[in-house]
């Protein structure tokens, strides 16, 4: 399907306000088309992304250290000898089970300390593909928030037209209007809607 540009040729793409109308709607303008992309949030992004990498390093690292029974009684040895020190007037159910979130904390701090090493020894990558992903995505979104402003200003005038204008007009503005929903501003691939 091809783009007439007759039919779309006499719509004006700047606005008719007024010099006292765009200092009105200035501020509330630049908050409707502020670009969402920041840098700070594309590396916290991916620095959760590297963390949550490093927390299946870390599992996977355990369980190879856990090969052997040996490892998981030294670690089952490890919690018990926190909780007796610990509950040492408690019952030895209760020391038991004690004993025994004292080894899951140990598993878990083991995989923590390893995903923060990981995450650690990712930073460069981390901060590099942050300042790349904001570039790249910083540009698309302006180029989707441009297309938005540009779109609605369409509208408006069409709108404007519209109000005043004979059937031949209003048909001629139908046909503008369904060829601009069929040219549609394509939304960013990376904004989930």
């Amino acid at each position: 399907m091809s783009l007439s540009v007759n039919r779309i040729s006499n719509i004006n793409f700047k606005s008719k306000k007024t010099s006292s109308q765009k200092n009105n709607n200035v501020s509330a303008k630049t908050d409707k088309t502020k670009n969402p992309i920041s840098k700070g949030g594309e590396r916290a992004q991916l620095v959760l992304g590297t963390f949550m990498a490093g927390i299946g390093f870390g599992g996977r690292m355990l369980a190879e250290l856990l090969d052997g029974d040996f490892a998981i009684e030294h670690l089952f040895g490890a919690g018990k000898k926190v909780a007796d020190k610990n509950f040492k007037k408690a019952s030895p159910n209760k020391r038991f089970i004690a004993g025994l979130g004292a080894s899951i904390g140990l598993v878990g701090l083991f995989i923590a300390g390893m995903a923060v090493l990981y995450t650690a020894f990712k930073a460069p990558k981390i901060a590099y593909d942050a300042k790349v992903n904001t570039f790249t995505k910083s540009k698309d979104m302006d180029v989707y928030i441009k297309g938005n402003e540009i779109e609605k200003d369409l509208y408006t005038q069409m709108n404007d037209k519209a109000k005043n204008a004979t059937d031949e007009e209003k048909t001629k503005l139908k046909e503008q209007y369904l060829t601009m929903q069929m040219a549609k501003n394509r939304v960013p691939d990376f904004v989930n809607l």
